[in-house]
């Protein structure tokens, strides 16, 4: 069997060790009802968060379907396909309403809604829903006590997605091997960390509103957020009037502390006090470290940070990923380079059940993040799949009926 057919069974079998979905809805926003008019990622991963510790968010959805419902990736027994891995990532724990809100009367469905919800979260192109008549100002004439939070880009009306957050928030600026090779951060950062922050900014103004019954505007910006996560350049740039350069894996001012190889993988060993350098060069035989007058201390290390890595990566490369850990384990900091296919058998992972089964009803079960934030008495947590395009729309107009 190769490698890739390996990764390719793991995959599949993830779901049996995987923790199941919770019986129904915990966590200490239950009774919160929050609109969610977004699409893509930003504004959907917001919502998510809040409906992960237990708010009743409805996801409207034009006739059509969110964008990302039908962007893939699809199971190979998914012949429905109802919704993609993409949608199905970052929309569970949500209800399904389809409402054209060009339409009179669903728009005063959308309103009525907006009567009976706690907030709103929109990351459509600034203007477009005022346009339909359920803006900001409509919304808030309808309901005093609604918070309504925005999820733009930078400018009003130009279009904005992660990789122009991290350009022009200064994440590319300061990441890559050098200043000639400078990258973006791997994972979306420009979409999820604003994301975060305004699900943040909404638990924020719905304490307040709690208080003075009277609900308002978020504005979060990507850019802006972008920049807040890129504050240790903004603190070189003010201190030493030189912006942040790319340093590949390593730290400026701090060194071992990198990325190294090993026999069958990758692990990062950092060394962030003295001490913590002593018992590295203790642990691996490298006492002859501590004296030479090229790694003594931390400041002679930082200026011969070539001959420190081929030191500490020379014993590492000698080992595999697991002996390394084993080795300086709770001794040393060091922890090995994962991916998703690691996870599955990590004991952490299982611990924190940060691996969630889900089951659908017409492909095989998939595996999705769990909440990283753990309540003692209210988990929050995945209790409600994926919804099909407005699978809740005659319940929820029921409820709109009986209120």
């Amino acid at each position: 069997m190769t490698g890739q057919d390996e990764i390719m069974t793991d995959h599949l079998e993830a779901h049996q060790t995987a923790a199941p979905m919770a019986s129904g809805p915990t966590g200490p926003l239950q009774g919160l009802r929050i609109l969610d008019v977004t699409h893509a990622l930003a504004g959907p991963f917001a919502a998510m968060l809040l409906a992960d510790m237990g708010a009743d968010v409805i996801k409207v959805e034009p006739p059509q379907g969110e964008m990302t419902r039908h962007q893939g990736p699809w199971t190979r027994d998914d012949e429905e396909r109802f919704y993609s891995g993409n949608y199905a990532m970052r929309n569970r724990n949500k209800r399904s309403i389809c409402l054209d809100l060009t339409t009179d009367d669903d728009r005063e469905v959308f309103l009525r809604l907006v009567e009976t919800s706690d907030g709103l979260i929109e990351n459509m192109r600034a203007g477009v829903l005022d346009h339909l008549g359920v803006g900001w100002e409509i919304c808030h004439e309808r309901n005093p006590k609604l918070v309504y939070a925005a999820i733009r880009g930078f400018y009003a009306n130009w279009p904005a997605y992660d990789l122009i957050a991290q350009a022009m928030g200064g994440v590319i600026a300061a990441t890559g091997q050098d200043e000639d090779h400078i990258m973006k951060v791997g994972p979306p950062i420009g979409d999820t960390v604003p994301g975060t922050m305004a699900s943040l900014g909404m638990l924020a103004a719905l304490w307040r509103a709690r208080d003075t019954g009277k609900g308002q505007f978020i504005d979060v910006a990507m850019v802006d957020v972008m920049m807040t996560m890129s504050e240790a350049s903004q603190m070189v740039w003010s201190y030493m009037g030189r912006p942040m350069r790319p340093m590949g894996n390593g730290v400026d001012g701090l060194s071992p502390y990198d990325v190294y190889p090993t026999k069958d993988g990758h692990c990062v060993i950092a060394t962030p006090t003295q001490p913590h350098f002593k018992l590295l060069c203790q642990l691996i035989g490298r006492e002859d470290l501590m004296t030479d007058d090229r790694t003594r201390n931390n400041r002679r290390r930082v200026r011969n940070k070539e001959y420190v890595d081929e030191a500490i990566g020379g014993w590492a490369a000698s080992c595999t990923t697991a002996e390394v850990v084993e080795t300086l384990g709770n001794q040393v900091p060091v922890g090995p380079v994962y991916d998703p296919s690691d996870w599955v058998n990590d004991p952490h992972t299982a611990a924190r059940e940060m691996l969630v089964r889900v089951d659908h009803d017409h492909h095989r079960p998939t595996v999705v993040l769990n909440s990283p934030i753990k309540f003692s008495d209210d988990p929050a947590g995945i209790y409600r799949g994926v919804p099909r395009l407005d699978q809740h729309g005659d319940e929820i107009r029921a409820e709109l009926e009986a209120d």
